[in-house]
């Protein structure tokens, strides 16, 4: 496996996570603005944590379905390097975002069959990023972070317009399979690293990334 995965920890919430993840080696960090997920943050709440990120870590702002005002507030008092639509943003609601906030917009697209490998394609034309996930059952309140995975092989040597990330059930444990077994060169994380739902484990996370990096 090539030590040069990039590895995301998504859904931090305090100092400590922050200070986990950058010490373990984490290419981004992600931030909550979802009020029924277990890692929400305020607006309020994440001004320092975003402030105290050191630089050449990415900042992200996961949202799901935000309209024009939320990405305002967000985006005018949080130092965010990427927006992540993790809702059933259109192709075209994607390219309107990226235009208008002029900042890297990484779209999310939920995988369960084949049916639905056509949207990563349809949104690699105009996202930056794409962030491959397991769809969510229909019941689910959470768009992610359900700690769900899909069949891999679906994906496997797979390529789209532009560079992608590989999410959904991910630890410690299968990580270094679903990378030998899709390709991908990063990989995001959420509860596979927690102790709780919503709690970020130190141990987990460097766990997590040396494995991944191995």
């Amino acid at each position: 496996m090539p030590a040069d995965v990039r590895v995301k920890i998504c859904g931090l919430r305090d100092d400590a996570g922050i200070a986990a993840a950058v010490d373990a080696g984490a290419a981004y960090v992600g931030f909550v603005f979802f009020p029924k997920s277990p890692r929400a943050l305020t607006i309020e709440q994440a001004v320092p944590l975003g402030l105290s990120v050191p630089p050449g870590v990415a900042k992200v702002a996961l949202v799901v379905d935000p309209d024009d005002a939320l990405l305002d507030a967000i985006t005018s008092a949080v130092p965010i390097d990427i927006i992540q639509l993790h809702g059933h943003e259109t192709p075209d609601r994607v390219a309107e975002v990226r235009r208008r906030f002029g900042l890297p917009v990484m779209k999310v697209v939920g995988v369960a069959g084949s049916e639905d490998l056509p949207e990563l394609e349809a949104q690699g034309k105009v996202a930056d990023q794409l962030l491959v996930d397991a769809k969510p059952p229909k019941d689910a309140t959470l768009p992610g972070g359900n700690g769900l995975t899909f069949d891999w092989r679906l994906i496997a040597g797979r390529r789209w317009p532009c560079p992608w990330m590989l999410a959904g059930g991910l630890t410690a444990e299968n990580v270094a399979e679903a990378i030998a077994l899709t390709g991908t060169r990063q990989v995001d994380v959420s509860s596979g690293v927690e102790s709780a739902p919503g709690v970020k484990d130190a141990a987990r996370i460097a766990a997590f990334i040396a494995a991944a990096k191995a």
